[in-house]
């Protein structure tokens, strides 16, 4: 399929090489990897593939600019993000389309994208500003307690595929606010509008090697060396447990601070009372957003036994109704899976499902033919033992368990070894407060399917994090409370 001439010049306008310091360069071994479509298979642009020799360069142009970083004032890098945000506002179509092209999504979900993205520019642009101190009489009253903040230093992120633009804003923000330098490496299978993205930093006034990127196709070497050199101080990941757990383990031999946004098998609970209509359209939202591929989605959506078969008909039709194309074109609700493996393993889940005793409401299949899509699907009657109740799904395919007692329910919400978010559906403002205090997630929603936002604080218990992003909390990841006694003469 042959890339319409919009396409190929806004591909033609974003970098193919490696940000370090200031510059954009190839690769010091000479290799690229490619970037593909999901929805056709086709290459659409080639880049530079770091060694890891490239990232400790990139590294060195960090703690080369962290000083000066650091000494800007705080309105000076309030500018700077504001900036950012208002030139990312002028080209949200441009990051939009690069965003569905190179991750598959729809049209419409991307530009969603670009304006939560750019909300955490627009947040930690003022948040820059706002870093508080503290200044005290010890209760000796000898001297005078003053805690000031300093920033954490050089940092390194390691960004996902799922949301290109918000994953690097909501990290790059926050660390350039308190006066932190970065190494960004993005997912290779969606790198193109983080290089972008840097790109439009660097109009936005940003000084040479505050932000660099070096994409590549061996991550594991790379954050290796990057991880065991002691001029890093921060690292911040959002991926799988299982990698996170890894990198945890890299970043202790260091002491590095750490921020953590991994798994998440979010529960979503419709209870007797639940405004139905309601609890459709957030069911709806929290699930097939983004294709289904998102930490926060809704994978297990539990039901009581009273309205389940009411809520399961209401959310088939609804389903029934999706158009499935190309996400870089107008009208589809649901793009392309991000690869061939994420089709092959809903397919797993979907047998696994229906082999413990589940029945498939609408769709089951993958799409035949060219890109990697897969039918949008409903499974009901699951069973403790499906697949679906203990892993991620990051497919367009939601399954309803059925439950008949309020404990019963919070029961199976909390057996898993996730706490990302939880979803709740109830008319009863006390069992809506019952639920706040029961439930084991570090975010939940109160009759609504869509919880995130720059003002508030993102994060997980149990297995799937440490540390927030966004909101007040965020800066204070990228921060370090300094106390000094000023003794009474």
């Amino acid at each position: 399929m042959a890339l319409k001439p919009n396409e190929q010049a806004l591909l033609d306008s974003v970098q193919n090489g490696l940000g370090i310091g200031g510059t954009w360069e190839p690769s010091t071994s000479g290799a690229t990897f490619d970037v593909q479509d999901p929805a056709t298979g086709e290459t659409i642009k080639s880049i530079a593939d770091a060694t890891v020799e490239d990232a400790v360069r990139a590294l060195d142009a960090a703690v080369g600019a962290q000083a000066a970083w650091a000494g800007t004032s705080s309105r000076e890098r309030s500018n700077i993000l504001r900036r950012a945000y208002d030139l990312l506002m002028e080209r949200k179509e441009d990051f939009a389309l690069l965003m569905s092209m190179e991750m598959g999504k729809p049209i419409a979900e991307a530009r969603g994208e670009v304006n939560y993205g750019g909300e955490f520019l627009r947040w930690f642009s003022e948040e820059a500003v706002r870093v508080p101190g503290d200044f005290r009489q010890n209760p000796e009253g000898t001297g005078n307690i003053l805690v000031s903040q300093i920033p954490v230093g050089p940092c390194y992120f390691i960004t996902p595929w799922n949301f290109p633009l918000a994953m690097a804003t909501r990290k790059i923000a926050p660390a350039l606010a308190a006066g932190c330098t970065v190494v960004i490496k993005p997912a290779a299978l969606t790198p193109l509008t983080t290089i972008f993205f840097a790109q439009l930093l660097e109009e936005a006034g940003l000084p040479a090697g505050v932000v660099n990127v070096v994409a590549t196709s061996k991550s594991s070497a790379q954050s290796s060396a990057l991880l065991s050199d002691k001029r890093l101080r921060k690292l911040s990941f959002t991926g799988s447990t299982p990698v996170g757990v890894k990198l945890l383990e890299a970043a202790a031999q260091n002491v590095l601070r750490t921020s953590m946004e991994l798994g998440g098998n979010a529960p979503l609970i419709v209870f007797e009372d639940a405004d139905l209509d309601r609890a459709v359209e957030g069911a709806m939202l929290a699930k097939f957003r983004n294709v289904g591929q998102a930490c926060t989605a809704a994978n297990r959506v539990i039901v009581h036994e009273s309205v389940a078969d009411e809520f399961a008909a209401r959310i088939a039709a609804r389903v029934n109704e999706f158009t499935v194309g190309r996400g870089a074109e107008e009208g589809f609700d649901i793009g392309a899976l991000v690869d061939g493996k994420a089709v092959v393993n809903t397919a797993r889940l979907v047998e696994d499902a229906v082999a413990t005793g589940a029945t498939i409401v609408t769709g089951g299949e993958a799409i035949e033919g060219v890109g990697n899509f897969f039918q949008p699907t409903v499974v009901d009657h699951l069973t403790p033992q499906s697949a679906i109740m203990r892993e991620e799904i990051f497919g367009p395919l939601l399954g309803i368990i059925r439950f008949s007692t309020e404990d019963e329910a919070v029961e199976i919400a909390n057996n898993t070894e996730y706490g990302l978010v939880s979803y709740v559906f109830t008319e009863n403002i006390h069992r809506g407060q019952r639920m706040i205090e029961k439930l084991e997630s570090g975010m939940m929603g109160l009759n609504t399917g869509l919880v995130s936002n720059a003002a508030a604080p993102f994060g997980g218990l149990k297995q799937s994090g440490l540390g927030r992003e966004g909101g007040f909390e965020g800066i204070h990841e990228f921060l370090s409370s300094k106390y000094t006694l000023l003794p009474r003469s």
